[in-house]
């Protein structure tokens, strides 16, 4: 597959990424803030460290905690 796009959204800065597949289709895939970018493309690779500042990667680290808090599947009885 060859990346062909990468688009950041939220306030999360979070990536969709389109790559092309061999046979001229897409595949879609998102990449958090959280995640290890070391293996991926380079341009995924310089986007992140522009990107996802300490500031971004804290405030998603709390938002996924908070969301963790308030799941139901979390607070289970």
């Amino acid at each position: 597959m060859k990346l062909n796009k990468i688009e950041t959204v939220g306030e999360h800065k979070i990536f969709q990424i389109r790559e092309t597949t061999d046979d001229g289709k897409y595949h879609r895939r998102i990449i958090t803030p959280d995640m290890n970018v070391s293996k991926e493309d380079a341009k995924i690779q310089e986007t992140a460290e522009k990107v996802w500042t300490n500031e971004v990667k804290d405030a998603y680290a709390k938002h996924q905690e908070e969301a963790k808090k308030n799941s139901p599947l979390h607070n289970k009885e």
